[in-house]
């Protein structure tokens, strides 16, 4: 794995001046994940805020090949590309010792619900490219809606704490168990503070030959109401309270690759973000508890699968 003296020397191949908010998760994730590559990559973006704030015409943030993709479609785009590239090679086209990497990207909204149904056959396919969902917990991009990724109890434009209603209702969707069920050579969960693990998961998926998925948490001031310059800290504390738990699956065997010497209540992470500032009420315990519990059960089952073949 390069150093971070060695990633920092790298090509900046997702440039500055986008428009992209303050304190947003998906421009580190990005940029990391390209400096990662170690060749050529060609990506394609989901609808979603990553694709609207970095191509607002005539002006773009990347300085790779990049297609945009509809919402629901990033996948069936990437799986085109890449064999479109394996056909030049058998004719001939491109030189058969080029490598070049294929990637989309999508937000939860286009990954978890919209576009599930491309990502799962282009899994089942089995195209050689990565997969990266950049969860951020709700549609940011149109108005902070729920998504099958947002939190239980968590307010959303249309999941709103009110007097009947406190939050999200559902316990969220866990999408990388979902893509592991695909029986694919690589999956992962990572986190944009903890930069190592992520080049590290990044490099690693890659050089895997087949599908590769990478589900990273990306901090949302806007939609989690929280401060900026928390923004990495607050991704952190999502880690070390495990509501997102940084493990691998690879060729079927499940490493954790993080676990907290004292494991933080989801308090901690809740009290920085707004959208949960209803569940901190005494009077409403019983929904903190609620999804404590969640939290503590899905720890303890991936402690029960540490390294084992799931």
């Amino acid at each position: 794995m390069a150093t971070l003296k060695e990633l920092a020397k790298k090509n900046e191949l997702f440039s500055g001046g986008h428009r992209l908010c303050t304190g947003c998760g998906i421009p580190p994730i990005v940029r990391l994940i390209l400096r990662s590559a170690n060749a050529p990559v060609v990506a394609t973006t989901a609808t979603g805020c990553l694709e609207v704030g970095t191509t607002i015409y005539p002006y773009t943030a990347w300085r790779i090949p990049w297609i945009h993709s509809a919402f629901e479609n990033a996948a069936a785009t990437i799986s085109g590309i890449e064999t479109a590239y394996r056909a030049f090679k058998k004719k001939g086209k491109i030189p058969k010792e080029k490598d070049i990497k294929f990637v989309a990207f999508g937000g939860d909204g286009g990954t978890y619900d919209i576009g599930l149904q491309a990502l799962s056959g282009a899994l089942e396919r089995g195209h050689n490219f990565l997969y990266v969902c950049y969860d951020n917990g709700a549609y940011m991009n149109t108005g902070i809606q729920r998504s099958g990724a947002t939190p239980f109890g968590a307010a959303t434009t249309t999941s709103p704490a009110g007097d009947i209603i406190l939050g999200k209702q559902e316990v969220r969707k866990d999408l990388t168990r979902i893509v592991v069920a695909h029986n694919v050579p690589y999956a992962a969960q990572a986190s944009p503070h903890n930069w190592a693990d992520l080049s590290k998961k990044a490099e690693k998926a890659l050089k895997t030959n087949g599908p590769t998925f990478l589900n990273i948490i990306s901090p949302c001031p806007l939609g989690w109401y929280s401060k900026p310059e928390e923004s990495i800290e607050a991704a952190k504390v999502a880690v070390d309270t495990c509501y997102w738990p940084l493990y691998e699956v690879e060729n079927g065997v499940l490493k954790i690759n993080y676990k907290p010497k004292q494991k933080r209540p989801i308090g901690d992470w809740l009290k920085m973000q707004g959208r949960f500032k209803h569940l901190l009420k005494p009077e409403n315990q019983a929904l903190l508890d609620k999804l404590q519990g969640c939290i503590d059960a899905e720890w303890e089952r991936l402690l029960s699968l540490d390294g084992k073949v799931i």
